[in-house]
Order: structure tokens, then C-alpha cells, then sequence
């Protein structure tokens, strides 16, 4: 899907200026004596037996998950409601399939970063032997 794949170059530079923005914004909220929650790294040697994505941080404007895509795991077909910006934290290849049939292979490399708009409806496949991570931010 053409698209998808200019989507996710493009999203490189936004990853990049939301990280900045988050990064201050968490500043902001450690000043304000807001809650802020930090991620646990997943180490590459435990691969997960199954895929998992839970909030991590959430406010009025974003929504971030961490997102792990186990080895050999097929993640149900799903809607992102919200559009997201996706940060690479352990890089690996995804493969993408729509409702029309078609499908798409993603090389994601560590620390790399891409987006994807609202609605975007698919299933996420992991071919690879270890866990694929993302942070995902979701712009409300």
C-alpha cells in the first residue's frame, strides 16, 4: 500500500518533532507535579509468547501505548481510531493486512519513527524470531 509506506517515510520527521514535544511536555508535567508514567525496556533475549499494547501515559491531547508484536503472532484485525505517531524501539519486520485483501511488508528499524492517520483499519503479523516494539503516540 503506497500510501501507508510514503505515510510511515513522511512520519520519520514527525516522530522525531512529537518526541521533542513529548519530552518537553513530560518535563512540564514532572514540574507541575503531574503523574507521569515510564515504560519498562523489554530486553530482546525475552521474546513474549503472545503481543501486548498498554497505555503508558495519557492526558487530554495523547494517548501513548507501548505496543510489543510477539515472534510468530498474528494480532486480530482492529481499527486505530486515532491517528498515531509510531516510535521504534526494537526494530524488525511487520507485515500488514487490510480488510480489501491487501497487504504490506514493513522493515522497521530501531529508532526510527513513522505515522499513520485515523481509521486505518488492519491485522499485524511478526514473521521474525524476536519481539517488535513500538511506542505508539495517539494524537486526540
Amino acid at each position: 500500500m503506497a500510501t501507508g509506506r510514503r505515510g510511515f517515510v513522511a512520519g520519520v520527521a514527525a516522530g522525531v518533532v512529537l518526541g521533542v514535544g513529548m519530552s518537553v511536555a513530560v518535563a512540564l508535567a514532572v514540574s507541575s507535579g503531574s503523574v507521569v508514567t515510564a515504560a519498562v525496556a523489554v530486553p530482546q533475549s525475552a521474546a513474549p509468547a503472545q503481543s501486548s499494547s498498554k497505555v503508558v501515559f495519557e492526558n487530554a491531547r495523547v494517548r501513548v501505548k507501548d505496543a510489543i508484536f510477539a515472534p510468530g503472532v498474528k494480532n486480530a484485525m482492529h481499527t486505530h481510531e486515532l491517528a498515531h505517531v509510531g516510535v521504534i524501539i526494537q526494530g524488525g519486520t511487520l507485515v500488514f493486512k487490510y480488510p480489501d485483501g491487501k497487504s504490506e511488508t514493513m522493515e522497521l528499524a530501531q529508532g526510527g519513527a513513522g505515522f499513520r492517520d485515523a481509521n486505518v483499519t488492519h491485522e499485524a503479523f511478526n514473521p521474525g524470531k524476536t519481539p517488535v516494539r513500538v511506542i505508539e503516540v495517539e494524537l486526540k
